[in-house]
């Protein structure tokens, strides 16, 4: 029984910044995207927090990268070169691609070409158990549905899902970022007890929104992040009581462990009501192996994430209250500052296929992987 498992490890925009007037008024309002080593040393209990924090905590590590043997580092070449054919041209929808309608294939953007980083090959042939070929072919499925899913351009304004058109989904807080777990990977918190919304496809582009929105927040090395997701249920929700459709769930699923493949570095899920039991043994069998030993059950979540980032429901010292309207702004600004900073780097260092999201996100002037160095 999926319940007795014990599995170790599932709004305009703006560039500019905000008045000091609004980062703190006269209810003391705390910014967690200050410096974390100033956030640290707020007595958080005492102070409300509206805003995501920047930067891991001076607790958290980023971890080594694993050493690759000569065959997968042929095989990673393979696909860098593959990718950087002048005359490449992929589909612009899943179906177009699944049927080889070659007719409509267009060439690679400049936003793609900045998708198409050192790290997202090595993760779709680690999902594809090093298979260069299936990884070819998972990389081009990905850049077609995101062509048709409407999230292919760079800065999320440009987009046919941003923050404009999926806010009414956040306006309870149902999905947050907030703080960075041990390894110094962005925390996604999912709590299905404030849903405000009836099941449909804005829902589904809400959740890609949100994962295209906390992939911004990684900081240079880690390029995973940690789901938080607690099910208990809440005042502000409207909707509860019920579970997503199975189509909606092995939707997700698809989207997930087909377009985001090794993303998820590990989930936390707490509270959960037997209806959750229920639709998690429903899709467990959707669920890809190699995801359900990144699932952890209703373990303390102060194991996994610093207190000092870790919202006061679940033992840490961060007093967060969502506000909407100020929260949202802020996350898509956050969001936006650091994507122009990965797109001036990726700019610096050519503007080609390959180039490594260790360099994109970091502050070095030297380059650190050059194209084609593995």
């Amino acid at each position: 029984m999926l319940s007795k498992l014990k599995l170790k490890s599932l709004t305009p925009t703006s560039s500019s910044s905000l008045k000091a007037s609004d980062v703190r008024s006269t209810e003391q309002e705390v910014s967690g995207s200050v410096d974390s080593s100033i956030n640290e040393k707020i007595d958080f209990e005492s102070e409300k927090v509206f805003y995501p924090f920047e930067q891991p905590s001076v607790k958290s590590h980023i971890p080594q990268e694993p050493q690759l043997s000569a065959e997968q580092k042929e095989k990673y070449l393979a696909v860098l070169h593959h990718f950087q054919q002048e005359d490449l041209k992929v589909a612009i929808s899943e179906d177009t691609h699944n049927h080889k309608k070659t007719e409509l294939y267009q060439p690679l953007t400049h936003d793609e070409k900045s998708w198409l980083t050192r790290e997202c090959f090595l993760r779709y042939l680690r999902a594809t158990k090093w298979n260069e070929k299936d990884a070819i072919n998972r990389v081009e499925l990905t850049l077609a549905w995101r062509r048709e899913f409407g999230i292919d351009k760079a800065m999320e304004n440009q987009n046919k899902v941003n923050g404009e058109t999926t806010s009414i989904e956040n306006e309870t807080g149902k999905e947050v970022i907030l703080g960075y777990d041990n390894d110094s990977r962005p925390c996604l918190y999912l709590k299905p007890g404030r849903q405000n919304t009836k099941t449909s496809q804005r829902q589904v582009e809400h959740l890609v929104y949100s994962l295209e929105r906390v992939i911004d927040y990684m900081p240079s090395g880690q390029d995973s992040l940690a789901l938080l997701i607690d099910f208990k249920a809440h005042p502000v929700g409207t909707q509860g009581g019920k579970i997503p459709p199975v189509g909606v769930g092995r939707q997700v699923l698809h989207i997930l462990q087909t377009h985001y493949p090794e993303r998820l570095g590990k989930a936390l899920l707490t509270n959960i009501p037997w209806l959750g039991w229920t639709f998690l043994k429903i899709i467990h069998p959707f669920i890809d192996p190699l995801t359900r030993e990144k699932l952890v059950f209703d373990e303390p979540f102060e194991k996994y994430v610093p207190v000092e980032q870790l919202d006061v429901d679940f033992n840490g010292k961060v007093n967060f209250e969502y506000n909407h309207d100020k929260y949202w702004r802020r996350m898509i600004e956050i969001s936006q500052e650091k994507k122009a900073k990965y797109m001036e780097r990726f700019e610096l260092f050519g503007g080609v296929v390959g180039l490594s999201e260790v360099d994109l996100r970091g502050d070095d002037s030297e380059i650190k992987h050059p194209v084609g160095t593995i």
